[in-house]
C-alpha cells in the first residue's frame, strides 16, 4: 500500500495486471520499465516508427481537406467513432476482448481525452486558420514537452542533455523543412485568430506528452495494444458524440463533397485505428520519449509523399533539416553513446 501511494502519478502507479483481457502482453507488463525506456530501439521498433509518421502524416491533409466541408467537432466525432467501429470489429479477430474492469475503463476515458478529444479538436479547429504545414512544425513540439513530462512524472525517463540536444535538432530540422514555407501566412489579416490557432496547436502538443506518458500505465494493467487502442478511442466516441451534436448540429449541415468524407474515412482507418494499433505497441517496448519521436518523422513523410506521388522537388533547405532530424533521433535513441563507450573500454582494456 505505502509504495502504491509511493508511485502513483501522471502514468505510474502500482496496479494489479486485468486477467479479463485475453492475450494481453504478460511478458512485456512483467518487464520493468526502465529496461524499456533506457535502451536503444530494435530495427522493428523503427519500422512501427516510420510506418506510423506515414498514417499520421496523413492527418494534416486529411484535416484539410475535411476542414471545408465540416466542422471540428463533427471531423473529430467522426474519425473517432469511425475508428471505434473498426477497432471493436477487429478484437473478436484478434481473440481479445475489452476488460469490464471500471478502473481500467477510467483509465480508457482519461488516454481518451489527453490523446484524442483534446489535441483532435484544437489541431482541427487551428488548421481552420493556419497552414498545415504550421501545424505540422507546432506538433513537433511534441517531444520537448514530453521530455518535461517525463521528467516530473515517472522514474525512468529523466531528462538527459543527450535527450534534449536531440529534441532541440530535431526542432530545428522540422523548422528548416517547412519555416519558409509554413510561415509564410503567418502575417496574414486576423493575426489575432491565427495567434489563436498556433496556441491551441501548442496545447494540443502538449496534450499528446501527457498522454504518452499516461499511457505508459496500460503496459503495468495487462492489457494488450490492440484492446487499449479500441478502448480509448471508443471512450472518446463517447465523449464527443454529445459535443459534436450540441455544438455542430451535424443533421442541419449541408451535405458534404466525395473529398471530405474520403478525408474523414483517411482519418479514421489510416491514422487513427491502423495507426493507434501502432502506437501502443510502440508504447509497450520502447517507452513514451522514444514513441514521441514520430512527431519529428510528420514532416519528413508528408515531403516524401509530395515527391514521390505530386512531383514536387526537394530543395536544399529541406535536406538539411531531414538531415538535422536525423542526427536528433540519433541523440535520443542512444545507440551511439553506448557504441562509443564499448569502444573506448575496448581500447583500454
Amino acid at each position: 500500500m505505502r509504495r502504491q501511494a509511493k508511485t502513483a502519478s501522471l502514468g505510474v502507479e502500482a496496479v494489479p495486471r486485468d486477467r479479463a483481457v485475453v492475450g494481453a502482453p504478460s511478458s512485456l507488463a512483467a518487464r520493468s520499465e526502465s529496461d524499456i525506456v533506457n535502451r536503444a530501439m530494435r530495427p522493428r521498433e523503427w519500422a512501427m516508427l516510420i510506418t506510423l509518421s506515414a498514417l499520421w502524416g496523413g492527418s494534416f491533409f486529411f484535416n484539410a481537406l475535411a476542414v471545408k466541408d465540416l466542422p471540428p467537432f463533427t471531423i473529430v466525432f467522426l474519425r473517432a467513432g469511425l475508428a471505434a467501429i473498426i477497432l471493436n470489429a477487429a478484437l473478436p479477430l484478434a481473440r481479445l476482448r475489452l476488460p469490464r474492469n471500471a478502473r481500467i475503463w477510467g483509465a480508457f476515458f482519461g488516454m481518451g481525452f489527453l490523446n484524442n478529444v483534446v489535441p483532435f479538436t484544437l489541431f482541427v479547429w487551428g488548421q481552420t486558420h493556419i497552414a498545415s504545414g504550421l501545424a505540422s512544425i507546432l506538433n513537433a513540439t511534441t517531444p520537448l514537452f514530453a521530455v518535461v513530462v517525463a521528467h516530473v512524472f515517472t522514474r525512468d525517463e529523466k531528462l538527459t542533455g543527450s535527450r534534449f540536444l536531440g529534441v532541440l535538432l530535431g526542432l530545428a530540422g522540422v523548422t528548416l523543412m517547412l519555416g519558409p514555407k509554413a510561415l509564410a501566412g503567418a502575417g496574414l489579416p486576423g493575426l489575432a485568430a491565427d495567434t489563436l490557432a498556433e496556441l491551441a496547436c501548442l496545447c494540443a502538443a502538449f496534450s499528446y506528452a501527457c498522454a504518452g506518458v499516461y499511457g505508459r500505465r496500460f503496459t503495468r494493467l495487462g492489457v494488450a495494444p490492440l484492446a487499449t487502442a479500441t478502448g480509448q478511442v471508443t471512450a472518446s466516441a463517447i465523449i464527443l458524440a454529445p459535443i459534436a451534436f450540441l455544438a455542430d448540429r451535424p443533421w442541419t449541415l449541408p451535405t458534404p463533397g466525395l473529398a471530405a468524407l474520403g478525408a474523414v474515412l483517411g482519418l479514421a482507418v489510416f491514422s487513427t485505428a491502423l495507426g493507434y494499433i501502432l502506437y501502443f505497441r510502440l508504447l509497450a517496448t520502447a517507452g513514451a520519449t522514444n514513441l514521441l519521436l514520430v512527431t519529428f518523422l510528420l514532416p519528413v513523410s508528408t515531403l516524401v509523399l509530395g515527391t514521390l506521388v505530386l512531383g514536387e522537388r526537394i530543395v536544399a533547405s529541406e535536406l538539411l533539416g531531414m538531415a538535422c532530424i536525423g542526427l536528433g533521433l540519433i541523440a535520443i535513441d542512444g545507440r551511439w553513446r553506448k557504441t562509443l563507450r564499448s569502444r573506448m573500454s575496448r581500447r583500454h582494456a
